[in-house]
């Protein structure tokens, strides 16, 4: 049975943790940010988390 290949798309815009959890980064936050708030801003600094669900489907993809 050959290998299944890796979804390129996929593979690069999801990371893999230690723990094995998916992280992926939060949109909206490259440009035309004036009108947001600072707490807006710094809140997509930080890396989302992938749902158990949605995870454990796209590992075997990565």
């Amino acid at each position: 049975m050959p290998k299944q290949k890796t979804h390129k798309a996929s593979s690069k815009v999801l990371k893999k943790k230690k723990n094995g959890s998916l992280t992926y980064k939060l949109s909206g936050g490259n440009h035309k940010t004036a009108k947001d708030t600072s707490k807006q801003i710094r809140q997509r600094r930080k890396k989302g988390t992938l749902a158990k669900g949605e995870a454990s489907r796209l590992k075997a993809v990565i």
